[in-house]
C-alpha cells in the first residue's frame, strides 16, 4: 500500500511524470534556495530526492524576493530525449499586481547541469509545457488581472511555443475560465485517447482547495468539466487526516495504471485555540499525497471516493526501497552541502564556507532575520511532527549585533532563536528572541545566561513535541540546561501566519547574524535532526478518512474566500 503523505514536510504543488519505468515528482520551494527539488521512485510508494536544478544564480536570483515569493508550482516533462522544467520567479505577491517571470530549462539527465533559462512570459504564475502528439509545444498559465474590478484570477491561456526559435509563438487564446468556485489555477495539459483533457486547481490553496478536471476534443477548447466536480477535495469532509487536496498531477504507469498526485496538509489540533475553519495547523506545511483514478465514461475518478485517503492500492509494480536520503547527523565532512539543506534566496557560497574550517560548516555574519536580501541561515524542513535538533557552534562575538545559534523559521516576521551573543556587562552569553507575526520578544529579559570563559564551544538543542517546542543548551554536550519556556509549534504555519505570503513550512537549522558589518564567523560542527514515531494525539487520529465517508454529512459551502498562491 502507498502511505500517504509520501513527501512529508514542506513539499507542495506536486508535478508528476514517468519516463520509462521512472517516476518523478517536482515540488516547489518559494524563496528557499536552491530552488525545485525533485523526487524519484520506482514504485510510487518510495520516493527519495534526486535533483535540485535552479542551483546558480543564473537560474534563479531571488535577492529581495518577497516572503512565499520565487519559485511557485514548477512542472517537470518529458520529451525529445530531455527533462523540461518550467518554473516562476515570483517577485510581487501583495497589492494588485503579481510581478512573476516564467522560464523554461532544460537537462539530458535528472541530475545533470540544467541549460540556461529561456524567458518564456510573464502574464501570470503556475505554468506549465505540454507536448502534443504532433510533436507541437503548448503553454498554459494562469492570467493574473490587476484591473480593478475585475477578478484576479483571468482564466487560463495558451500559446504555442516554438523549441527551435525558443519563444512563445501565435496567438494567446484564454481557454478555461473554471467554475463558480474561482481562483482557478495550475493548469496541466494531458492528451488521452481522443480528449485533450485540462487539470486546474480552484479554491484556493487552504481548506477549501481542490481539484477541477475538464475535457476537449479540441486544445483549444471548448472545455467541459468532469461531471462530478470536484476531481478530488477534501473541503466536504472536515474530519479527514489529509487536508488541503488539490493542485494535483496525473500519470499513467507502464502497467496501464493511473495516480493522482496531489498537495495536502496535515493538521493538529491546538490546545485552548480557536480553530481556522476547525480544522486546525499543519505546521508542517503543504505535503504531497498519491491517489488511485480509475476511469469511468470517459472520465478519471479517484478511487473510493473524491477524497484523500491515508492508505491507497500501490500499482502492480516490483518495490524499491532507497537508503535514507541524508545521514541522521551532518558533520559536514564533505565539500558541497547537503541535499538537505536549502538557505533563504541566494547560495549558501555567499555566506558559508566548508572548507574554511574543514570539518564544519562556517557562517559569517549577514543580515537579520528581516533581511529579503541576505540571511547567513541554513536550514531544513520539519518533516515529522516530532524530532530533536541538535548542533554545536563556536563563535566569539564582541558586540551585541553579532550572533550564531539554533533557529526554528517560517519567514521574516515568524521565528525563534537561541544563540551566543555579546553583553556589555556579562560578556558572551546566551539570550532567546522570538517573532510573532513581526512582534519580536525577548523571552529570557534580564535572565540571560553567562557562557563561562572556559568554555570553547556552546551546545544548542530544540525538542518538538507536536503542539510545541523547547530550547535546551550545554557547555560539554553531556549535560543539559532546558530553558523553562515553551513555544508553540503550529504557530510556525500557514494557518496562523494569516498574511499575504503564507505557502511554505517551518524550518530547523543554523544562523549568523551581524549587523555591525564586520562578518563575524561560526563554525559549526555537526547538525543532528532525529525523528520521533509519528504520532499524534486521540483529536487527530480520530480524523482517519475510515470514520468520515460524509455519506450523510452536510457538505460546506464553497465560495471565493480560500487564499491562493
Amino acid at each position: 500500500m502507498i502511505q500517504n503523505p509520501v513527501l512529508k514536510g514542506f513539499n507542495p504543488d506536486p508535478s508528476m511524470c514517468r519516463v520509462g519505468e521512472d517516476f518523478y515528482i517536482a515540488v516547489s520551494t518559494f524563496e528557499w534556495f536552491p530552488g525545485v527539488i525533485i523526487y524519484h521512485s520506482k514504485d510510487l510508494r518510495n520516493w527519495h530526492q534526486v535533483a535540485r536544478p535552479l542551483n546558480r544564480i543564473e537560474l534563479l536570483d531571488m535577492k529581495g524576493n518577497p516572503d512565499s515569493g520565487g519559485v511557485w508550482a514548477p512542472q517537470l516533462s518529458y520529451a525529445d530525449g530531455q527533462f523540461y522544467l518550467i518554473y516562476s520567479d515570483v517577485k510581487v505577491t501583495s497589492g494588485e499586481w503579481k510581478d512573476v517571470t516564467n522560464y523554461l530549462t532544460t537537462c539530458d539527465t535528472i541530475d545533470g547541469e540544467w541549460s540556461e533559462p529561456v524567458f518564456m512570459n510573464q502574464s501570470g504564475f503556475d505554468p506549465s509545457l505540454f507536448h502534443d502528439n504532433d510533436g507541437r509545444k503548448w503553454f498554459v498559465n494562469m492570467v493574473w488581472d490587476h484591473r480593478i474590478g475585475n477578478h484576479d484570477f483571468g482564466g487560463i491561456v495558451l500559446q504555442e511555443y516554438s523549441h527551435d526559435e525558443k519563444k512563445l509563438i501565435g496567438d494567446r487564446k484564454i481557454i478555461y475560465k473554471g467554475t463558480d468556485v474561482g481562483l482557478t489555477e495550475a493548469p496541466h495539459l494531458y492528451k488521452i485517447n481522443e480528449y485533450y483533457y485540462l487539470l486546474t486547481a480552484e479554491g484556493g490553496t487552504m481548506y477549501e482547495h481542490h481539484a477541477t478536471l475538464a475535457r476537449s476534443e479540441s486544445i483549444d477548447g471548448s472545455y467541459e468539466t468532469h461531471p462530478d466536480n470536484p476531481l478530488i477535495s477534501s473541503w466536504a469532509h472536515p474530519r479527514l487526516a489529509l487536508q488541503k487536496a488539490g493542485h494535483a498531477s496525473i500519470v499513467e504507469t507502464q502497467n496501464g495504471e493511473w495516480y493522482l498526485a496531489h498537495l495536502t496538509g496535515r493538521p493538529t489540533k491546538a490546545p485552548g485555540d480557536v480553530l481556522l475553519m476547525d480544522r486546525g495547523y499543519c505546521q508542517l506545511g503543504r505535503e504531497t499525497a498519491i491517489q488511485k483514478l480509475e476511469w469511468k465514461d470517459g472520465w478519471p475518478y479517484v478511487v473510493d471516493g473524491n477524497y484523500p485517503k491515508v492508505t491507497v492500492q500501490a500499482p502492480n509494480l516490483p518495490e524499491q526501497k532507497w537508503d535514507l536520503d541524508f545521514p541522521i547527523t551532518d558533520s559536514f565532512e564533505s565539500e558541497d552541502i547537503g541535499g538537505q539543506w536549502q538557505t533563504l534566496r541566494i547560495p549558501y557560497e555567499q555566506f558559508g564556507s566548508l572548507t574554511d574550517n574543514p570539518s564544519h560548516l562556517r557562517l559569517y555574519g549577514a543580515g537579520s532575520f528581516s533581511s529579503l536580501h541576505k540571511q547567513a541561515l541554513v536550514a531544513r524542513r520539519w518533516q515529522a511532527f516530532e524530532f530533536e535538533a541538535e548542533t554545536k557552534v563556536t563563535v566569539d562575538p564582541v558586540t551585541f549585533q553579532q550572533q550564531a545559534g539554533l533557529v526554528n523559521y517560517y519567514n521574516t516576521k515568524n521565528w525563534t532563536s537561541l544563540h551566543v551573543t555579546w553583553d556589555e556587562e556579562k560578556g558572551k552569553i546566551i539570550d532567546l528572541y522570538a517573532s510573532e507575526r513581526q512582534n519580536v520578544s525577548n523571552p529570557l529579559g534580564a535572565d540571560t545566561i553567562r557562557v563561562p570563559e572556559e568554555a570553547d564551544a556552546v551546545w544548542f538543542k530544540v525538542n518538538v513535541n507536536q503542539y510545541t517546542y523547547q530550547y535546551s543548551y550545554s557547555f560539554d554536550g553531556e549535560n543539559w540546561n532546558e530553558i523553562p519556556i515553551t513555544f508553540d509549534s503550529w504557530k510556525l504555519s500557514d494557518e496562523y501566519i494569516q498574511e499575504s505570503g503564507f505557502f511554505t513550512g517551518a524550518f530547523v537549522g543554523m544562523s549568523c547574524i551581524d549587523t555591525s558589518g564586520m562578518h563575524l564567523a561560526a563554525d559549526f560542527e555537526y547538525f543532528r535532526y532525529e525523528e520521533a514515531e509519528d504520532t499524534r494525539d486521540h483529536w487527530t487520529q480520530t480524523r482517519h478518512w475510515n470514520e468520515d465517508k460524509s455519506s450523510g454529512a452536510s457538505k460546506p459551502a464553497l465560495g471565493q474566500t480560500g487564499t491562493s498562491k
